[in-house]
């Protein structure tokens, strides 16, 4: 009987998901991710273990090489930077995410900072908090320029919502050019976005090419009036660099909802900068996306199990050696 264990916090024994992974026969252990895992901890979690339903749990290449009995990994979400994958496939064992889960949630979020920002919404409550009445004037977002940085499920959920909010959209990406359809979207080269937009919107995936893409260089070429929204992944933001940013006037402010080390350490240089609002990672949370997540994720587990993943992000990396990795 294969094993899963399930690290994802919001999954709980009896749950639908439980249920699912039982009723194929599997049996399952719970061990929810609440702080983060050294290796020690996590080598022992996965002690016995076929495949793992996990949320951000580090998986190195340490730690994948001392589960001998691992043969599949799914993310409940989109990105798995923090799974070697490389490693992952030279031991033989399917990395999968699932695309799309939560494009939706993390749209609607995506305009609800870009709002908050605009009108001033968390200054405004913290002065009423603190027994003030602030009444600074804010923006409104129709007849701004929008720019989408990738253009992935979760950016193409924010062009028609951008759009009807009377928003102008530009992105830049490096999706094929046959799959650029919509003519809702203008697609431009980074610096040309960055120029022109009066909102940019990250949704990109952390790669060795985008970490640390949004640096100084990058903020001097923005609207002083400008604002960075980060739904996707806190390192494609140099963290330093933008707070110098905000704090010296090159652009207006800044909504982050991940941020490089989570949570948020009490030395951040974003804390203490005035127009720099950091949110606890909450854009892809939904109730309904939550559920999604889940089921999707039992069901590719089970898949995976089978030899036939649907969403494997390392199925060109793969060992072809039969020895690289015994079954359970």
């Amino acid at each position: 009987m294969p094993r899963i264990l399930i690290t994802t916090d919001y999954l709980r024994p009896g749950d639908d998901v439980d249920q699912a992974l039982r009723a194929h026969g599997h049996s399952t252990v719970h061990a929810p991710l609440v702080v983060r895992r050294g290796p020690e901890q996590l080598v022992a979690a996965l002690d016995g273990i076929d495949a793992a339903l996990v949320g951000h749990d580090p998986l190195t290449a340490e730690v994948l090489s001392a589960a001998p009995r691992l043969r599949a990994v799914v993310r409940t979400g989109v990105g798995y930077d923090s799974i070697d994958i490389a490693a992952a496939g030279r031991l033989g064992i399917t990395v999968s995410n699932l695309p799309g889960i939560n494009a939706n949630a993390v749209a609607e979020y995506t305009l609800g900072l870009l709002l908050t920002v605009a009108r001033r919404l968390v200054h405004s409550a913290a002065g009423v908090a603190a027994g003030r009445w602030p009444r600074e004037d804010g923006h409104e977002l129709r007849g701004s320029t929008l720019g989408l940085i990738g253009y992935g499920a979760a950016a193409r959920a924010v062009v028609p919502l951008a759009r009807a909010f009377g928003m102008r959209v530009l992105c830049t990406t490096g999706v094929p050019e046959d799959q650029r359809t919509d003519p809702a979207v203008r697609f431009v080269a980074l610096p040309e976005l960055l120029a022109a937009s009066d909102h940019v919107s990250v949704h990109t995936a952390l790669t060795d090419r985008t970490r640390g893409l949004l640096d100084a260089s990058a903020f001097r070429r923005m609207k002083s009036t400008a604002v960075l929204v980060n739904t996707a992944r806190g390192a494609v933001v140099d963290e330093r660099a933008l707070a110098h940013a905000v704090r010296t006037g090159e652009i207006a402010g800044a909504a982050l909802d991940v941020v490089s080390e989570e949570p948020l350490p009490a030395d951040s240089p974003l804390r203490g900068v005035d127009g720099i609002v950091v949110l606890s990672h909450l854009a892809g949370q939904t109730a309904e996306a939550r559920a999604a997540a889940g089921l999707e994720g039992a069901a590719e587990v089970m898949a995976a199990l089978e030899g036939r993943p649907r969403f494997a992000v390392n199925a060109h990396l793969l060992s072809r050696d039969p020895t690289a990795r015994a079954g359970g």
